[in-house]
């Protein structure tokens, strides 16, 4: 017999529909270690009985060996599966689930005029820099945060660079990082909040023609080079891509908070437009119903899964 008929029955699947929806999967001590969403219930599910020892099948067997109990909740549609796997793993943050489950370090890109200086932040901590004007939240720490030192770097053939004071370090929260820059030329924030949201790529251009004016830029040719790349980089794999996804899902209020990122971009590429229902902005960990209201209840495992009301 099966390891998969053994912990949960031969005949468990036979009550699983053929319809979109989430499964979790629980160990023996009752702890939720897995969240997975599914076009088809039963489907998916018969991928975990018939688990073949290859590396493709590893993460399942891993999971059946593990789990010793399977509930799932059919969905109106893959779309609400989505976001109602999203919701659980945000706010659950099952073991075993990593995508989705840091949404908290979706980094900010931050730009704040004063007087004469030009402060640039890179954050994950947006309610730690309310005075800036933020920007994202973008997907990959990576790109962002390789565009962000890169620009810094070229910022500083342009402008003053501002010393950093040992009290300031300290008052920055844990993967921030603030950069103050005097003399830009004045037009240069308009520019490059275009830049940022994905507006356009005029600051970069402006910044590269400046760069060929600096005799020390000109003498490091391939360290500016792949630092406007990096920052072209940012702008066409971060910047866009968001103002894309906000465009097209007709988004509410920039910047757009992490965690609800995930969900914009699956109403993005799933081609919906629509506005995400209140109970689906992650505000709690708790279950949405198919009638769109947030349930606090546990599935009943009685019910197969289902909704009791």
């Amino acid at each position: 017999m099966r390891p998969f008929d053994q912990k949960f029955g031969a005949d468990f699947l036979a009550g699983v529909p053929h319809e979109p929806g989430v499964y979790r999967l629980y160990d023996a001590s009752g702890e939720l270690i897995y969240v997975g969403k599914a076009r088809d219930l039963r489907r998916r599910l018969a991928q975990y009985r018939t688990t073949r020892r290859t590396k493709k099948d590893r993460k399942r067997r891993a999971l059946v060996r593990a789990a010793a109990r399977i509930e799932w909740q059919a969905c109106a549609s893959e779309l609400e599966a989505s976001l109602t796997e999203i919701g659980l793993i945000q706010g659950l943050r099952p073991r075993r689930n990593v995508a989705g489950a840091f949404a908290f370090l979706y980094p900010f890109i931050g730009m704040q005029v004063d007087g004469a200086e030009t402060r640039f932040c890179l954050t994950t901590s947006p309610e730690a820099f309310a005075a800036f004007d933020l920007h994202g939240a973008f997907r990959s720490r990576e790109v962002t945060r390789e565009a962000f030192f890169a620009l810094m770097r070229l910022l500083r053939f342009v402008g003053h660079e501002t010393a950093r004071r040992p009290r300031h370090r300290l008052s920055v929260p844990r993967h921030s990082h603030v950069r103050v820059f005097r003399r830009l030329p004045r037009e240069w924030p308009e520019l490059w909040t275009a830049l940022l949201r994905g507006a356009s790529r005029e600051a970069l251009e402006q910044l590269a023609l400046r760069l060929l004016d600096t005799d020390g830029a000109c003498a490091r040719g391939a360290v500016i080079d792949a630092d406007l790349k990096a920052v072209e980089r940012f702008f066409d794999d971060e910047a866009v891509t968001l103002a894309r996804a906000i465009a097209a899902t007709r988004h509410v209020g920039y910047p757009v908070p992490q965690r609800e990122r995930d969900a914009l971009f699956l109403r993005y590429r799933l081609g919906t437009g629509q506005e995400l229902p209140a109970a689906d902005r992650f505000a709690t960990p708790y279950l949405v119903s198919p009638s769109g209201h947030i349930d606090e209840r546990p599935l009943d495992p009685q019910a197969g899964g289902r909704w009791t009301d």
